[in-house]
Protein backbone atom coordinates (compact mmCIF):
# COMPACT_ATOMS: atom_id res chain seq x y z
CA UNK A 1 0.00 0.00 0.00
CA UNK A 2 1.51 3.44 -0.78
CA UNK A 3 1.90 6.07 1.43
CA UNK A 4 -1.02 7.95 0.27
CA UNK A 5 -3.11 5.59 0.54
CA UNK A 6 -2.17 4.85 4.17
CA UNK A 7 -3.09 8.71 4.75
CA UNK A 8 -6.61 8.51 3.68
CA UNK A 9 -7.33 5.04 5.22
CA UNK A 10 -6.03 6.24 8.65
CA UNK A 11 -8.26 9.66 7.86
CA UNK A 12 -11.09 7.53 7.25
CA UNK A 13 -10.95 5.38 9.77
CA UNK A 14 -10.96 8.31 12.17
CA UNK A 15 -13.48 9.77 10.61
CA UNK A 16 -15.67 6.48 10.97
CA UNK A 17 -14.93 6.53 14.55
CA UNK A 18 -15.88 9.89 15.04
CA UNK A 19 -19.53 9.71 13.63
CA UNK A 20 -20.50 6.93 13.68
CA UNK A 21 -19.09 4.73 17.29
CA UNK A 22 -18.26 7.73 19.57
CA UNK A 23 -21.55 9.60 19.26
CA UNK A 24 -23.39 6.19 20.79
CA UNK A 25 -21.34 7.22 23.75
CA UNK A 26 -21.87 11.28 23.54
CA UNK A 27 -22.37 13.10 26.90
CA UNK A 28 -24.66 15.87 26.42
CA UNK A 29 -24.43 15.22 22.14
CA UNK A 30 -20.45 15.96 22.90
CA UNK A 31 -18.20 12.97 21.89
CA UNK A 32 -14.36 13.56 20.83
CA UNK A 33 -13.40 15.37 17.92
CA UNK A 34 -10.59 13.48 16.03
CA UNK A 35 -10.59 15.62 12.97
CA UNK A 36 -9.26 18.36 14.78
CA UNK A 37 -6.80 15.74 16.78
CA UNK A 38 -5.62 14.92 13.76
CA UNK A 39 -5.18 18.19 12.19
CA UNK A 40 -3.29 19.08 15.10
CA UNK A 41 -0.64 16.19 15.19
CA UNK A 42 -0.15 16.18 11.32
CA UNK A 43 0.76 19.85 11.80
CA UNK A 44 3.14 19.51 14.46
CA UNK A 45 4.81 16.52 12.70
CA UNK A 46 4.58 17.71 8.84
CA UNK A 47 4.85 21.65 9.08
CA UNK A 48 2.47 24.48 7.85
CA UNK A 49 1.56 23.85 4.26
CA UNK A 50 0.73 20.26 4.78
CA UNK A 51 -0.93 21.21 7.91
CA UNK A 52 -3.15 23.96 6.52
CA UNK A 53 -4.30 21.51 3.68
CA UNK A 54 -4.91 18.69 6.62
CA UNK A 55 -7.09 20.67 8.35
CA UNK A 56 -9.19 22.03 5.41
CA UNK A 57 -9.76 18.32 4.45
CA UNK A 58 -10.71 17.22 7.88
CA UNK A 59 -12.43 20.47 8.27
CA UNK A 60 -14.14 19.70 4.88
CA UNK A 61 -15.27 15.75 6.45
CA UNK A 62 -16.76 17.64 9.61
CA UNK A 63 -18.69 19.89 7.57
CA UNK A 64 -20.32 17.09 6.21
CA UNK A 65 -21.22 15.08 9.00
CA UNK A 66 -22.51 17.82 11.02
CA UNK A 67 -25.10 19.51 7.85
CA UNK A 68 -24.29 23.26 9.77
CA UNK A 69 -22.85 26.03 7.72
CA UNK A 70 -20.65 24.32 5.08
CA UNK A 71 -17.24 25.64 4.86
CA UNK A 72 -17.27 26.72 9.05
CA UNK A 73 -15.29 23.74 9.81
CA UNK A 74 -13.30 23.87 6.86
CA UNK A 75 -12.16 27.27 7.53
CA UNK A 76 -11.42 27.12 10.99
CA UNK A 77 -9.78 24.25 10.85
CA UNK A 78 -7.40 25.40 8.27
CA UNK A 79 -6.74 28.27 10.41
CA UNK A 80 -5.73 25.56 13.26
CA UNK A 81 -3.67 23.64 11.07
CA UNK A 82 -1.48 26.71 9.86
CA UNK A 83 -1.35 27.91 13.57
CA UNK A 84 -0.19 24.35 14.95
CA UNK A 85 2.41 23.99 11.72
CA UNK A 86 3.75 27.10 12.17
CA UNK A 87 5.62 25.61 15.38
CA UNK A 88 6.11 22.99 13.75
CA UNK A 89 9.86 22.68 13.51
CA UNK A 90 9.99 24.16 16.98
CA UNK A 91 8.77 20.83 18.72
CA UNK A 92 10.89 17.94 19.15
CA UNK A 93 9.15 15.41 16.85
CA UNK A 94 9.07 12.45 19.48
CA UNK A 95 7.89 14.69 21.93
CA UNK A 96 4.58 13.97 22.89
CA UNK A 97 3.75 16.73 25.13
CA UNK A 98 2.95 19.78 23.49
CA UNK A 99 1.11 18.46 20.75
CA UNK A 100 -1.18 16.35 23.07
CA UNK A 101 -1.58 19.80 25.29
CA UNK A 102 -1.66 22.00 22.43
CA UNK A 103 -4.84 19.91 21.13
CA UNK A 104 -6.75 21.20 24.09
CA UNK A 105 -5.45 25.02 23.61
CA UNK A 106 -6.72 24.48 19.67
CA UNK A 107 -9.85 23.33 21.08
CA UNK A 108 -10.43 25.89 23.14
CA UNK A 109 -9.73 28.53 20.22
CA UNK A 110 -12.03 26.30 17.71
CA UNK A 111 -14.85 26.61 19.75
CA UNK A 112 -14.29 30.49 20.81
CA UNK A 113 -14.15 30.93 16.73
CA UNK A 114 -17.01 29.16 15.87
CA UNK A 115 -18.89 31.05 18.76
CA UNK A 116 -17.57 34.03 17.55
CA UNK A 117 -18.93 33.08 13.90
CA UNK A 118 -22.06 32.23 14.95
CA UNK A 119 -22.67 35.41 17.38
CA UNK A 120 -21.93 37.06 13.93
CA UNK A 121 -24.52 35.50 11.77
CA UNK A 122 -26.84 36.46 13.99
CA UNK A 123 -27.20 33.27 16.78
CA UNK A 124 -27.87 34.18 20.45
CA UNK A 125 -26.78 31.72 23.06
CA UNK A 126 -25.50 32.25 26.61
CA UNK A 127 -21.48 32.05 26.55
CA UNK A 128 -21.44 31.24 30.79
CA UNK A 129 -24.06 28.01 30.31
CA UNK A 130 -22.56 26.90 27.01
CA UNK A 131 -18.75 26.72 28.27
CA UNK A 132 -20.06 24.92 30.80
CA UNK A 133 -22.08 22.20 28.81
CA UNK A 134 -20.50 22.31 25.89
CA UNK A 135 -16.84 23.09 26.28
CA UNK A 136 -16.02 21.52 29.60
CA UNK A 137 -16.89 17.81 28.31
CA UNK A 138 -15.09 18.60 25.04
CA UNK A 139 -11.64 19.38 26.69
CA UNK A 140 -12.01 16.56 28.47
CA UNK A 141 -12.52 14.35 25.38
CA UNK A 142 -9.86 15.63 23.79
CA UNK A 143 -7.54 15.28 26.59
CA UNK A 144 -8.39 11.57 26.33
CA UNK A 145 -7.99 11.01 23.09
CA UNK A 146 -4.94 12.98 21.92
CA UNK A 147 -2.47 10.98 22.90
CA UNK A 148 -3.66 7.81 21.11
CA UNK A 149 -4.43 9.79 18.10
CA UNK A 150 -0.55 11.78 17.71
CA UNK A 151 0.89 8.37 18.90
CA UNK A 152 -1.12 6.57 15.57
CA UNK A 153 -0.43 9.95 13.21
CA UNK A 154 3.51 9.80 14.32
CA UNK A 155 3.90 6.38 13.98
CA UNK A 156 1.80 6.69 10.58
CA UNK A 157 4.26 9.49 9.98
CA UNK A 158 7.60 7.45 10.59
CA UNK A 159 6.38 4.97 8.65
CA UNK A 160 5.29 7.59 5.83
CA UNK A 161 8.94 9.24 6.11
CA UNK A 162 11.00 6.01 6.03
CA UNK A 163 8.69 4.60 2.69
CA UNK A 164 9.71 7.89 0.81
CA UNK A 165 13.71 7.53 1.74
CA UNK A 166 13.80 4.40 0.08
Amino acid sequence: MNNFAKLVAFVIALYVLQTSFFPLMAYHGISPNFMLLLTVSFAFLRGMEQGTFMGFLTGLLTDLATGTFFGIHAFTYLLMGNLCGRFANRVYKDQFFWPVFASLGVTALNYFILALLMVLLGYRFNPISNVQVTLLPMLIYQLAFAYPVHYLTYKLDKNISTNETN
